[in-house]
């Protein structure tokens, strides 16, 4: 499995990330192709260059504004007019859901902060082109590396203040806190903004944890630089690797009712999977005033605890979730397709650390063929195993 890892050594910002993904390999011609499809072209043009940061080499990734655009100000974009150019592109399905959510979370951000309807939410400067470039582009860069997850180091916050469209403002920036709810931060005594809006966002939406460094077989490092100087080197480090060990940590997030229904609780189940659980099961309990309960536990990705929590509040009478980080080992796997009477099923294949081979017949696929030849599900499954061995 490809990861990787932003080494926040002064922060992150948008353009930081962008150009510690160049450094790392990502093509800029093939970056400046993807991002056309937002039909922006005319507005900006995307730049890299090689720069010295405290005496690193790192490189600087910039979004020039043509002349008129660069003479007026940032457009003051609502949610509706960026999920539009969004929609309209050619991107991939994926990096277009991603990209809708995190625009989204960001509109719900200033909503909160202004006071206003998430629709009527005027993003400013965060609905300008170099934003909307960053954002996408980050996407577009760690799919372009080939990484399946990511991961970053505590975020290092500055002090002072900085200008924005309503006026100074403190740093951090209040967009950025509310980004960083339940995020790893640490105290800096530089009087810069560190961690701009653009760059908690994206850290937020791609990276399953803040930590340290995760093992993995390094293969490539990339530095992306800030535009000002600062007495630390202003580059955000990415680090990408090789895991092929299966292991990954999770959240078991645990709750424990005594007053749902049967049917409540299997319907709870049905939106958690459809959430992204997982796994999700019921242990019976004895709770206090010996009263029978159930346990609900769900498996989650570290980026999906809130939405399924949210489920758990929503369709379960519970007060309160129990966290608990867990480490999860898979073993190497691949679907095949396998030929049988009963045509053509699908069987998962996995490989133990010493060679031997297991492999499980895809349910859902057997279950179709059961039904529509009229034989037992286990006939199918034998069939599967057989021609698969």
């Amino acid at each position: 499995m490809k990861i990787a890892y932003f080494d926040c050594l002064a922060g992150a910002a948008g353009d930081m990330v962008l150009g510690a993904l160049v450094s790392a390999g990502v093509p800029l011609e093939g970056l400046r192709e993807r991002l056309s499809s937002l039909n922006l072209e005319q507005e900006f043009e995307l730049r890299a260059e090689s720069v010295r940061k405290a005496g690193l080499t790192a490189t600087r990734v910039a979004v020039a504004l043509t002349a008129a655009e660069s003479a007026a100000p940032p457009p003051d974009r609502h949610l509706e007019e960026i999920e539009a150019l969004v929609r309209k592109s050619t991107l991939s399905t994926q990096i277009q859901n991603a990209a809708l959510g995190m625009f989204r979370r960001l509109a719900e951000v200033e909503s909160g902060i202004h006071g206003e309807p998430v629709e009527k939410v005027h993003l400013h400067e965060l609905g300008g082109v170099d934003t909307i470039v960053d954002i996408v582009g980050a996407l577009v860069g760690l799919e372009a590396l080939g990484v399946e997850r990511a991961f970053a180091s505590p975020l290092p916050l500055g002090r002072g203040f900085t200008k924005s469209a309503h006026g100074p403002i403190p740093l951090p920036a209040p967009a950025t806190l509310a980004l960083l709810k339940g995020i790893p931060v640490r105290g800096s005594d530089i009087e810069e903004e560190l961690v701009t809006p653009t760059g908690a966002l994206i850290l937020t939406s791609v990276c399953q944890r803040f930590g340290p460094i995760p093992a993995m077989t390094l293969v490539g490092v990339g530095y992306g630089a800030g535009g000002r100087d600062l007495p630390i080197p202003n580059v955000l480090r990415l680090l990408v690797g090789e895991t092929g060990d299966g292991n990954e940590s999770l959240v078991l997030l645990e709750t424990n009712v005594d007053d749902d229904t049967a049917e409540i609780n299997g319907y709870a189940m049905e939106r958690l999977l459809a959430a992204g659980a997982l796994d999700v099961f019921f242990t019976p309990i004895q709770m206090k005033k010996n009263r029978p309960a159930t346990m609900i536990s769900v498996l989650s990705r570290l980026g999906d605890v809130e939405p399924l929590e949210a489920v758990l509040f929503q369709e379960t009478t519970t007060l309160g979730v129990r966290r608990l980080p867990v480490e999860r080992r898979c073993l190497e796997r691949d679907t095949e397709i396998v030929q049988t009477h009963y045509g053509p099923l699908r069987v998962t294949v996995a490989r133990l650390p010493d060679g031997t081979i297991k492999r499980a017949p895809e349910y859902e696929d057997c279950k179709k063929a059961a039904a529509a030849h009229g034989v037992p599900l286990r006939t199918i499954y034998e069939e599967v195993l057989r021609r698969s061995a």
